[in-house]
């Protein structure tokens, strides 16, 4: 919680004005940010001078790892997250790759599952790196990208976590996450939650020790229209102690989180927070 608002408050001091062509607005902008979450000694980053609903973080989360394509899956686990950027986005309705109503397209956890290869095949870059790790195999390229230029026209929206990078240190098991791109007040309180529930649940099926997962954002910026709800209340509370989380042991395999896996085998203790505040959120 500490990291996260000395982040918002470099943005808020130091950042400078951009403006984003997608969305039309200007973004207080910083270029660099590094945060650490201790995954073994489970202090889950989830933001306490707000309100944050840490099951649609975990659930968009599943969706990536089971290749969803469709807003519709994603709602089914329990998150709204890619209605607006699926149904919404004026140059994704008017695309001839766009499949209908909820279709994503190839985003995220698509090339995750199905990296398209020149020859007509797929490549399963999940299903490697959880191989590799099951066997204590660490080959320095247990590398999950969803980052495929030449697709970016075949989906809704170019990743912003694009890449996730496991290392192993004898049995324990360390991820580094990479974003280019990242909306603080509402994505980054996500993002958060997604790399160190990441970590937790790779490390728990291919039993290993969790430890320290490594989040590198470049473009770390806060829209025109979200910076007096930041200044003015969010910088203005104090935080509380970071909550714990709790996985059911009985995942124990990726063929698990593929198919029975639901938003109740989570569960988050000690959680305190203030008041929610409803950030606008740029399309």
């Amino acid at each position: 919680m500490k990291q996260y608002l000395e982040l918002c408050k470099r943005i808020v001091e130091q950042g400078e004005w951009l403006e984003n062509e997608r969305t039309g607005k200007r973004c207080l902008t910083i270029i660099n940010a590094d945060l650490e979450y201790q995954v073994g000694a489970n202090e889950l980053p989830l933001i306490t001078t707000r309100k944050s609903y840490w099951k649609a973080a975990i659930a968009e989360l599943i969706g990536y790892i089971r290749g969803y394509s469709s807003a519709a899956d994603f709602r089914k686990l329990g998150t709204k997250t890619w209605d607006a950027n699926a149904n919404l986005n004026e140059a994704w309705l008017s695309n001839p790759h766009r499949l209908g109503e909820d279709d994503m397209g190839r985003v995220y956890g698509v090339q995750g599952r199905a990296w398209a290869k020149p020859d007509g095949g797929s490549i399963d870059q999940l299903k490697k790196i959880v191989d590799n790790l099951s066997r204590g195999i660490d080959d320095r390229g247990e590398i999950l990208s969803f980052y495929n230029p030449g697709e970016f026209h075949m989906g809704c929206l170019r990743p912003c976590m694009h890449t996730h990078n496991f290392s192993l240190l004898g049995d324990t098991l360390h991820l580094t996450s990479f974003q280019r791109s990242c909306d603080v007040p509402l994505g980054l309180n996500f993002n958060q939650i997604q790399v160190f529930t990441f970590l937790a649940l790779m490390a728990q099926i291919t039993q290993k020790k969790a430890g320290i997962a490594y989040h590198k954002i470049v473009n770390a910026h806060i829209y025109e229209d979200q910076l007096p709800l930041m200044r003015d209340v969010q910088l203005t509370r104090e935080p509380f102690p970071s909550p714990s989380l709790a996985i059911n042991p009985e995942i124990k395999s990726l063929h698990d989180l593929e198919t029975w896996v639901t938003m109740d085998d989570f569960t988050v203790s000690d959680y305190q927070c203030h008041e929610p505040i409803q950030y606008p959120f740029s399309v």
